[in-house]
């Protein structure tokens, strides 16, 4: 008879154990366990990229040496539209030799930052409600992440970041237009915030990923434009969403000299340098210019003009965001279920899904946060129809 030898205990990594699990997959899978189920959950647009991107991959194509290893940085053709878009829209001067870095997203952009200005053991202050990938980000580098709450408009409380920041503080991490609360953040706000983080000797992260993306007036702010600001400001960018460009995986970071070599360690590390390819299609869409997504946006913007109308006859049910950018509304319920279990009454019993608050580091009350610009009109608002339903039949008006 053959012995049966016990295996071992394999160690299981705290720092991992410690990062939550991503939301977005999770719900995913209750809604493939569903179908028919629409989801008003990812953050993504409708529409996809331009058709020039086309004209750049057979730019890609014609020179051979693009199947070669190309320059962590980036390839001259997108650095060089980069530097142009910078300064004509964001009032941010670069070389880009010196300050730019394209990534492979604007995930990879943020923990680029995270690992650059960091050691185990540092904190970096993310406001709250946060975007998820942040926090996953800061933990997963063994930091800590220091939540600040925001006001009751999901508005910076400049005083509560700097009474929040230590001997341990590295970074404040700003997103305007915000994920997930669609708020922007004033101009003065974010000078502030600026400010603070170099007279404290810190860095601010600016995360504007969805700087097209602000309705009625909203001006959108780079702090990266203040003067001398570039020192201490690391501004971080994306392709996702204005074009349409998610899975190409294009974003880009404008970074302090300083940590150029830092940054480029890293991302030799991991990547060695973004898909050569999908860079010359982004090139190729930068000269068609934010333009386009202007075009798209309108549809957007007819969608969410419906949520809101639509969510604003639920005014004793719940209590509905600002949203004055992205493409996020963040609702707060009048229920004492949790969010997770609301989400699962709301796709077994109406078919819509939605993402749970607690995700976001909302963890007093039920928060969901809706998304509303992945789908084409009418199936939008055939969603945001059965979402309306559901929270009308699950949730008790307020007395």
């Amino acid at each position: 008879m053959s012995r049966i030898e016990k295996t071992p205990d394999i160690h299981r990594c705290a720092r991992m154990l410690a990062v939550q699990d991503p939301v977005i997959p999770i719900v995913g899978e209750l809604v493939r366990d569903h179908p028919g189920t629409i989801s008003l959950g990812q953050g993504v647009v409708y529409y996809g990229p331009p058709d020039a991107v086309y004209d750049g991959m057979a730019a890609f194509r014609a020179d051979e040496s693009n199947h070669k290893y190309k320059l962590v940085q980036g390839v001259p053709p997108l650095l060089d539209g980069l530097q142009e878009k910078l300064a004509a829209e964001n009032g941010i001067g670069v070389e880009p030799l010196k300050h730019l870095m394209v990534t492979a997203g604007g995930n990879m952009g943020f923990m680029n930052a995270v690992l650059a200005i960091t050691d185990p053991g540092d904190e970096i202050i993310l406001p709250a409600p946060y975007y998820f990938n942040h926090e996953m980000a800061v933990t997963l580098a063994g930091c800590t992440p220091r939540i600040v709450p925001t006001d009751n408009v999901f508005q910076l409380q400049p005083a509560e970041i700097a009474a929040a920041i230590t001997e341990k503080t590295r970074a404040v991490v700003t997103i305007s237009p915000n994920n997930p609360s669609g708020a922007v953040y004033p101009e003065q706000a974010l000078r502030e915030i600026n400010a603070l983080c170099r007279e404290r000797g810190i860095y601010h992260i600016s995360d504007e990923a969805y700087e097209y993306f602000a309705y009625d007036g909203a001006p959108v702010f780079s702090p990266g434009s203040i003067e001398g600001a570039g020192e201490y400001t690391l501004s971080l960018y994306s392709l996702s969403k204005a074009y349409g460009f998610a899975s190409w995986r294009i974003g880009y970071m404008v970074i302090p000299e300083h940590l150029l070599n830092a940054i480029k360690k890293i991302q030799d590390t991991i990547l060695i340098c973004p898909p050569v390819i999908c860079q010359y299609a982004a090139a190729a869409a930068l000269k068609v210019g934010r333009a386009y997504c202007d075009e798209k946006r309108s549809e957007i913007e007819a969608v969410r003009r419906v949520l809101l109308e639509q969510l604003h006859t639920l005014d004793d049910l719940l209590t509905v965001g600002p949203a004055d950018g992205a493409f996020y509304v963040l609702l707060k319920m009048n229920t004492e279920m949790t969010p997770m279990a609301l989400i699962r009454k709301l796709i077994e019993g109406f078919q819509v899904a939605a993402i749970p608050g607690t995700a976001f580091g909302l963890e007093e009350g039920c928060y969901l946060r809706i998304a509303y610009a992945a789908l084409h009109r009418d199936t939008a608002e055939e969603g945001i129809g059965r979402l309306v339903r559901g929270l009308r039949a699950l949730v008790p008006p307020v007395p």
